[in-house]
């Protein structure tokens, strides 16, 4: 089994109003659900809206150095994401789609990298 990151930037979203968003989520909990009762499920989370609150931490220094921000300045960031471990990509694929059929808006699929042993 392969873990995959099913993931959106906030900016992929679209304006909406308060009631289409609140129509969304109960068709993104039941997709949540339905990948929890298959198994498949590994994590999944919104992250909050304003980019301001994020804190970069960078050590390349040799020295831990918090800054408040982003580390870098971009035009897009993380909006949410889940994690499924599933055989392969086209599995990947079809959580993706129900994904994005229940967010209404765009989603990127990612393999991880293998674990090492440790």
């Amino acid at each position: 089994m392969t873990e995959y990151l099913i993931y959106f930037n906030q900016q992929w979203v679209g304006d909406h109003s308060g009631e289409w968003f609140r129509s969304r989520a109960p068709l993104a909990m039941a997709v949540t659900r339905e990948a929890r009762d298959a198994g498949v499920y590994v994590f999944a989370g919104g992250l909050v809206e304003e980019v301001e609150e994020a804190v970069s931490v960078d050590a390349t220094s040799g020295e831990v150095v918090f800054t408040d921000g982003p580390f870098a300045e971009t035009k897009e960031f993380l909006g949410g994401f889940m994690v499924v471990e599933v055989p392969d990509l086209e599995a990947a694929k079809e959580w993706g789609g129900k994904i994005a059929v229940a967010c209404g808006w765009p989603q990127e699929i990612r393999e991880f990298k293998p674990q090492p042993n440790v």
